[in-house]
């Protein structure tokens, strides 16, 4: 019993040594009401609009991702944010080109294996869009049908002493590979994993198209429109077809690629038949779209911080829609609810906050990019970038977050105590050929951190992405946790 009574005695002197930390890290009733007032529901309803069929997947340059731009700016224009300048107001325009794909069709031929003399000499099989096949969102028209040539990773870097495309020949043909490297911790392979380099060096080498294996077909405009070549991509499934004929697998091929990590490269009897009919667009604009609120105190309302996600998607071809709920109307739906929260703010944090909408992501952090380029005029620095993309689906959420300075990483965890949402943070040490828009700035040595919802995120750049997959509440308290942490950073 004594025992017991000094257990309860130790645990009660703990809990009241503990207790006055707890209470001191309670919310100001000001931050209280604040964080209270950011609606999920505002979230999903900014989500719901993005991704309706009205603005047609918001491809940058294209009329619909124009009106799109607009219809975001005025919202910035009602909450009483000020324009990034005078001339454009909301908007920062840059050039954007893009193409649509109007039709498409693929038929594979394999060579068959007749029963009887005389039997066919191939057998046909007709890919259907998205199931099995989509072209690569920048090809250009043709009609065209070869032989395939499977060339590993697709890269020829004899500076490396690597090179897929080494004893073939490619000329005329439709080049099969996948997407990736030989070594990833071998960061000189990065400028070849991009996909305006692959599709480089194949044109050079004379081949028709280059055809990517990916798991699942995807909607991928990132990359640019060159005359006469028709690169796409194949599902695995269908790629598993294809190395029937040499009683292989997709499988089996990208682990002796990853294990032996030396090229293997080889021509195949199977033919494709590949048509697309597309338009290209070479003078079309794209906008950023950016308002902010000014900070409170004299001096440091000329540093500034910038939240911002990508407002573009990959736009409606061959008839299919490809929404982007998730990617990322989602990411842009945080970014406008914390918008219209610190807005209406009263007062302010010391340093002001830019709110800023990106397009172009998907072309290859073209917006991003354009405005680490062209940072607002009148402001002394940039004290941090906060990123948002893919926040619509999932329990959770994930942060990467700079190294330096130490405060950012303690505002983030700090703000998570009250909303306890981000289950991990992670440093970010480098960024690749994978990132989002936030790499522009972390390259300028500007501390960054980048928030996402933690998925499964299920219909990644397809025509599923839509309003049905989103949960209000994970953007809802991703905007909490990234309102206290911008307002803790904003008025150190």
């Amino acid at each position: 019993m004594k025992k017991n009574l000094r257990t309860l005695l130790i645990t009660f002197l703990a809990f009241a040594f503990f207790l006055p930390n707890l209470y001191s890290e309670q919310l100001n009733p000001r931050l209280k009401k604040a964080v209270g007032s950011i609606d999920p529901i505002l979230a999903y309803q900014l989500t719901r609009t993005m991704a309706s069929s009205e603005f047609a997947g918001r491809l940058t340059g294209h009329e619909a991702y124009t009106r799109a731009a607009r219809w975001a700016a005025t919202r910035f224009k009602d909450w009483g944010l000020k324009p990034l300048d005078k001339k454009n107001g909301y908007l920062q325009p840059y050039p954007s080109p893009y193409t649509l794909v109007d039709q498409a069709s693929m038929t594979l031929y394999f060579p068959a294996r007749p029963d009887k003399e005389g039997g066919p000499e191939f057998q046909v099989v007709e890919l259907k869009p998205e199931k099995d096949f989509l072209p690569l969102l920048y090809s250009d028209s043709g009609n065209q049908t070869s032989e395939l040539v499977f060339a590993g990773w697709g890269i020829s870097a004899p500076e490396l002493n690597y090179d897929d495309y080494a004893g073939i020949e490619v000329r005329g043909k439709f080049v099969l590979c996948f997407r990736g490297t030989p070594d990833r911790a071998r960061r000189e392979f990065q400028f070849h994993d991009e996909h305006r380099t692959r599709m480089k060096v194949a044109k050079e080498k004379g081949a028709l198209g280059l055809i990517y294996i990916y798991p699942e077909a995807q909607a991928n405009p990132n990359g640019d429109w060159l005359s006469g070549f028709m690169p796409g991509m194949i599902t695995e499934k269908t790629a598993d077809l294809i190395f029937k004929e040499i009683n292989s697998t997709t499988a089996d091929l990208k682990k002796a690629l990853q294990t032996y990590k030396r090229p293997i490269s080889f021509p195949l009897k199977s033919r494709l038949a590949y048509s697309v009919t597309s338009r290209h667009f070479p003078d079309s604009i794209g906008y950023n779209i950016a308002g902010w609120v000014e900070g409170s105190d004299p001096k440091l309302r000329k540093e500034l911080i910038i939240a911002g996600g990508h407002f573009d998607h990959c736009g409606q071809h061959l008839g299919l829609l490809f929404p982007g709920a998730d990617d990322n109307a989602s990411g842009s739906a945080v970014v406008m609810t914390l918008a219209k929260a610190f807005a209406s703010l009263n007062p302010r944090p010391k340093r002001s906050i830019m709110f800023v909408l990106f397009g172009g992501e998907e072309l290859g952090l073209q917006g991003s990019n354009y405005f680490a380029e062209h940072l607002p005029s009148g402001f002394g620095q940039i004290a941090a970038m906060f990123n948002f993309d893919m926040e619509g689906e999932g329990d959770g959420a994930w942060c990467g977050v700079s190294a330096e300075p130490a405060a950012l990483r303690e505002a983030i965890e700090m703000a998570n105590k009250h909303i306890d949402i981000i289950r991990g943070i992670n440093v970010i040490k480098n960024v690749g050929v994978r990132s989002s828009d936030f790499a522009p700035f972390f390259l300028k040595g500007i501390p960054c951190a980048s928030l996402g919802s933690n998925g499964p995120h299920l219909a990644y750049h397809g025509t599923g992405d839509t309003i049905y997959r989103i949960n209000p509440e994970i953007m809802g308290s991703i905007a909490r946790v990234s309102f206290l942490s911008i307002y803790y950073l904003a008025d150190k």
